[in-house]
């Protein structure tokens, strides 16, 4: 477009100089002359700008195929980048969860090794018991086994009792009730205790021995007898209403015994009961 501008007024002047050449066909000749290498230098100029503008164009399509291929280097580069980000990612997460699945397997192994070693001490703890147990029992066998004859040992702490020896038919009737803990005459060695303690002042501890009589053996032949003497040891100790439940007690369970007939007397009377003699 610039060197069709450049023609045109080149025509233009030469129309100018053109007119008056009839006249000075000399000048006419020189401005040919400098019209031709005019004409020259722009065509030089023409090829030296189409060659710079070959080589520019060239230049430019080296440089477009250059950004081109560093375009497609940096995308391919990217995706290699994603690809092994979303691949470390795939592995981080692969890792995470075999790592809570360990953790998983460790607590639960945790928890079986708490139950185990649960039961080891509580089997543990049952073989020591039994073993105890046993010992206790071997022992109690043994002594058994050297004790006197129920009877015996029975007759000769009731002797004692009867004869004033109070500290050796303790000692007696302690002893059956260590050996035969199960017999009947076992509830009588309880009575004749709490008698003991009665006749001592020691109502608290006669009253825990009439219960034993009446707890373990409630048809033995003393159970009328220690609820009556249970009544009095808890009326020595101010217990006024326990003490008279016990005798009110006596009188509605066994109602045609001297027991009974005691009962209503003291309660007649609410005097404090006579010590045992």
């Amino acid at each position: 477009m610039k060197f069709n501008r450049i023609h045109l007024l080149l025509g233009f002047f030469l129309t100018i100089y053109i007119a008056p050449a009839f006249a000075a066909s000399k000048e006419i000749i020189e401005l040919q002359t400098h019209v031709g290498q005019l004409q020259q230098q722009m065509t030089q100029m023409k090829q030296s700008f189409d060659e710079r503008m070959g080589v520019m164009k060239n230049l430019l399509e080296q440089n477009t195929d250059a950004a081109n291929k560093v375009t497609t280097a940096i995308n391919g580069l990217q995706a290699s980048i994603n690809k092994q980000q979303q691949d470390r990612a795939g592995q981080v997460d692969q890792i995470s969860g075999q790592i809570q699945a360990l953790n998983d397997t460790m607590d639960e192994l945790k928890v079986r090794l708490a139950k185990l070693s649960k039961q080891f001490d509580d089997m543990q703890a049952a073989q020591q018991s039994m073993a105890a147990q046993q010992a206790q029992t071997q022992q109690q066998a043994l002594a058994i086994a050297q004790a006197p004859a129920p009877d015996v040992l029975y007759n000769n702490a009731l002797r004692d009792y009867n004869g004033g020896k109070n500290d050796l038919a303790i000692q007696e009737f302690n002893d059956y009730i260590k050996f035969y803990p199960n017999t009947d005459l076992a509830g009588n060695a309880y009575f004749y205790l709490a008698e003991i303690q009665f006749k001592a002042g020691d109502y608290q501890k006669a009253v825990t021995n009439y219960d034993l009589v009446l707890q373990n053996f409630p048809s033995g032949n003393k159970a009328a007898t220690a609820q009556l003497k249970k009544g009095y040891a808890l009326l020595e100790l101010g217990k006024e209403d326990e003490g008279t439940q016990e005798l009110k007690h006596v009188i509605q369970r066994y109602p045609r015994t001297t027991e009974a007939t005691q009962a209503k007397e003291r309660l007649r009377k609410g005097a404090p009961p006579p010590k045992s003699r």
